[in-house]
C-alpha cells in the first residue's frame, strides 16, 4: 500500500517519480498549497445544518469552522498568486456575474442581513476560484485533490458509525445513513461518495491509477451510498458514469470491456435481484409520497404560485437558506429563481450549457470524461438537490470541470529565445591603420 501511495495511487497523487510508462507527471509550478485552498474550500461547503453528533457541537462554532476555511482558502490563493494572474474563464465570469443579481436582491434585506453575509461569502468564493484558475491546465491535479479531501469526509462518516452505530443511523432519519462526527445528511453523503466512485473509476479506466488503490476508494464509498439510500446521488453516478464511458469508448478499450461487464452485471442484478431493489429505492414509501418527490412537489407548486413582484422576478428575494415556507425548496432551478430570480436562472443555465457545449467540442480523453461525468452528475442532481446559486459543492464539482476542460497552457520555454542581432556598421568592421 504504502507503494502505491508513493507511485501514483489516488491517496499518494501521481507518479512523480516516473516509475510507470503511463504515468502522469505533476504539473510544473503547480505548488502544493494549491491542494490545501481547495481543501479548505471542501471544508466551507460541508454546510453547518445535519444530523445530531455524538458530541453536540454549536452551529455557530461550525460556522466560524467553515467560514474561516473560506477566508483561509482566499488568503492562502491570494498569497500565492500575488501578481493576480488568471486564466480566461466563461465558468468563473459567469458565476461573476450572478453576484450582481445576488446582491441587488440581498439588498433588499427581505431575506435579512443573513442574505448580505451569504453575498459576501458567494463573493470570496468566486474571488478564490479566480485565484486558483491560473494552474488549470486541463490536467488531472484538482481530481486528485477533490477525491482525497472527500474521501476523508466520508472517512470521517465512517469513523461515526463504528463509534456510534445509532446516532449514525437515526430514526429521525428513516435509519440512513448521517454524519455522527459532523453534521452531514444523507444527501450530503451520497453526493460525496457518488462522486469520488466516478471518478475514480474513470481514473482505473484511463489507467491513471491502479486497482488496489482504486478498490481502497471505491468500496468503503459504495457501502457509505448503498446505507444512504440516496436515490439522486445513485442516479447521478449511473447516468454520469455511463455518458463519460460512452465518451472513451471509440478510443479505449478498457471502456469498452467495462462498459460490456457493467451492462451484463446490471441485468443479472435487474432480474436476480429486482425486488430487493426496488424496496431500497423506494425505501419504505408509499407510491403517492415517492410520486410526489417525498412531499417536493407540493413545496414547489406553493413557491410558483406566490405572488411577486416584477423586481422580485427578476431579481429574486434574495440569497437565503433555500427554503420556502420553511419547508426546503430542494430544486436548485427553483431555489435560484426564488432567491435570483429569473436572471439568475439564465446565468446557471448558461453555466451548464457552456460547460457542456466546450465538453462536447473537446477531443476524447479521460479530462473530458471526468468533466463529462461532474456535469451530468450536477445536472441530474439539480433537479431535487439545491446549491447552483450559490457557494456549494455542486458548484465546486462545475468549477473541477471547468478545470478539466481549460486549455493546456504553452511551456516558457526553457533557453532564452533567439535575439536578433544588432547590424555593425561597414566602418566599424574596419581594423585600424596605425
Amino acid at each position: 500500500m504504502g507503494a502505491d501511495l508513493r507511485s501514483g495511487g489516488l491517496p499518494g497523487g501521481p507518479d512523480t517519480a516516473g516509475t510507470r510508462p503511463d504515468a502522469e507527471p505533476r504539473p510544473a509550478g503547480t505548488p502544493k498549497i494549491v491542494g490545501i485552498v481547495w481543501g479548505l474550500l471542501i471544508l466551507n461547503t460541508l454546510g453547518s445544518t445535519g444530523a445530531k453528533t455524538i458530541i453536540p457541537l454549536p452551529r455557530s462554532l461550525i460556522q466560524m469552522a467553515t467560514m474561516g476555511a473560506l477566508v483561509a482558502a482566499f488568503a492562502l490563493a491570494l498569497a500565492v498568486n500575488l501578481r493576480l494572474r488568471f486564466r480566461a474563464s466563461a465558468y468563473v465570469f459567469l458565476l461573476t456575474l450572478l453576484l450582481v443579481p445576488s446582491v441587488i436582491s440581498s439588498a433588499n434585506l427581505e431575506s435579512g442581513y443573513g442574505a448580505l453575509f451569504r453575498c459576501t461569502r458567494l463573493a470570496l468564493f468566486v474571488g478564490t476560484l479566480w485565484l486558483l484558475s491560473r494552474w488549470w491546465d486541463g490536467g488531472l491535479t484538482f481530481v486528485r485533490h477533490h477525491i482525497r479531501m472527500y474521501f476523508a469526509v466520508l472517512g470521517s462518516v465512517a469513523a461515526g458509525l463504528l463509534i456510534s452505530p445509532g446516532a449514525a443511523l437515526p430514526e429521525i432519519y428513516g435509519g440512513r445513513l448521517v454524519g455522527a462526527l459532523w453534521p452531514l445528511t444523507p444527501p450530503q453523503i451520497g453526493q460525496y461518495a457518488a462522486v469520488i466512485i466516478g471518478l475514480t473509476v474513470l481514473l482505473v479506466l484511463g489507467r491513471r491509477t491502479d486497482g488496489v488503490s482504486a478498490a481502497v476508494v471505491i468500496v468503503p464509498s459504495l457501502v457509505l451510498l448503498a446505507l444512504t439510500h440516496t436515490r439522486t446521488a445513485t442516479l447521478g453516478l449511473i447516468i454520469g458514469l455511463a455518458l463519460a464511458i460512452g465518451s472513451l469508448i471509440l478510443t479505449s478499450a478498457a471502456a469498452r470491456r467495462f462498459f460490456t461487464w457493467t451492462v451484463l452485471c446490471a441485468t443479472v442484478a435487474a432480474v436476480g435481484f429486482s425486488s430487493a431493489l426496488q424496496a431500497w429505492f423506494l425505501r419504505g414509501q408509499s407510491q403517492e409520497n415517492f410520486s410526489n418527490l417525498t412531499g417536493r412537489a407540493k413545496v414547489w407548486e406553493a413557491l410558483l404560485a406566490a405572488p411577486r413582484t416584477t423586481a422580485d422576478k427578476l431579481f429574486g428575494m434574495g440569497l437565503g437558506d433555500k427554503s420556502f415556507g420553511g419547508l426546503p425548496i430542494d430544486n436548485s432551478w427553483l431555489a435560484v429563481y426564488q432567491e435570483q430570480g429569473l436572471i439568475g436562472v439564465a446565468l446557471v443555465g448558461a453555466i451548464i450549457i457552456v460547460l457542456a457545449g466546450v465538453a462536447l467540442l473537446r477531443p476524447p480523453s479521460l479530462s473530458r470524461a471526468c468533466a463529462i461525468f461532474l456535469i451530468s452528475y450536477c445536472a441530474i442532481a439539480s433537479y431535487t438537490e439545491a446549491g447552483l446559486g450559490d457557494a456549494s459543492p455542486y458548484l465546486l464539482h462545475l468549477a473541477l470541470a471547468a478545470s478539466l476542460l481549460a486549455a493546456p497552457a504553452t511551456a516558457t520555454p526553457l533557453s532564452t529565445p533567439d535575439v536578433p542581432r544588432p547590424r555593425i556598421p561597414r566602418w566599424a568592421l574596419r581594423s585600424e591603420v596605425t
